[in-house]
């Protein structure tokens, strides 16, 4: 059965995914990116391949959805899957169903913040990046291109952030909802809120001291440096210069819209995305 960590991109899932890797693949907390991997992505070609060869279309990808999860799920274990899609329907095909998951962490952030870190990650500028958080029809976005590492070249469903948002946290019975500001405010109290949801469905060991490591090793700081010691996979290339790589751990907590947002897409947002807002305490 199927824990999703599911977010819109650019939303802290990285971070989510340090933190319950650390938690469940390490004995003492300390982080380490090849646990991180050990919780792999969906849709991802190695999924796929039993089915289809065809990994840039959406409607031959969207009939092996279910069958590809109910392989993963054929042992019966408990699988920690990261995922950005959009949990949707198209035609009779539906992303997942109860058969295969279990439960749902989704982690949501401001989508205000989201416009500045989209125009590092996605090489897009400020209004482009508002169209794509806002826009009513869905957006087709590819995955990781990566030479070393092709498993990630695979379209995945986005959509827009409130059709996102609303496909993974209505009538959801078994969900957690974390709010990336939180972490920010408080992560001691959002990692117990974390182990209090998954210790039902897995075993936990937790001590204070596991904890204090996490808190430490899965810090922006230290995944920042980190990165910086090339042991991110999962970094994009810069468009004009393909050798370089971008920073993925990017501002953290400095990435504050009222420093970088404009306010004509600052209103665009806001007018458009104003009730869920409000809902979670963002206007």
């Amino acid at each position: 059965m199927i824990i999703w960590l599911a977010s819109y991109p650019k939303s802290g899932n990285t971070w989510l995914r340090s933190i319950i890797s650390s938690l469940i693949y390490s004995n003492d907390g300390n982080f380490d990116f090849e646990h991180i991997y050990k919780i792999r992505q969906f849709p991802n070609r190695e999924y796929f391949e039993p089915f289809t060869k065809n990994y840039q279309d959406i409607h031959e990808l969207k009939k092996y959805w279910i069958p590809a999860q109910d392989l993963i799920t054929l042992k019966n274990k408990v699988k920690f899957l990261k995922t950005h899609h959009i949990n949707c329907k198209i035609d009779n095909y539906n992303f997942t169903n109860g058969d295969n998951t279990l439960a749902t962490i989704y982690i949501v952030r401001d989508p205000r913040n989201l416009v500045k870190s989209f125009t590092n990650h996605y090489s897009m500028d400020a209004s482009k990046a508002t169209q794509f958080l806002i826009r009513p029809q869905p957006v087709f976005a590819s995955g990781h291109v990566d030479k070393e590492n092709t498993n990630h070249n695979i379209f995945t469903l986005i959509g827009c952030w409130k059709d996102h948002y609303v496909s993974w946290t209505r009538n959801n019975n078994k969900l957690l909802l974390i709010k990336y500001e939180d972490m920010l405010n408080d992560i001691n109290k959002e990692i117990l809120r974390i182990v209090d949801f998954i210790k039902e469905f897995v075993k936990i060991d937790l001590t204070d001291e596991k904890l204090k490591n996490i808190i430490k090793s899965t810090s922006f700081e230290n995944l920042k440096n980190l990165e910086k010691k090339d042991e991110f996979k999962e970094a994009s290339t810069d468009k004009k210069d393909k050798s370089k790589k971008k920073d993925f751990f990017y501002l953290g907590k400095e990435n504050k819209w009222e420093k970088y947002l404009d306010e004509e897409n600052r209103i665009k947002i806001e007018n458009e995305l104003k009730d869920l807002m409000k809902e979670l305490n963002y206007l």
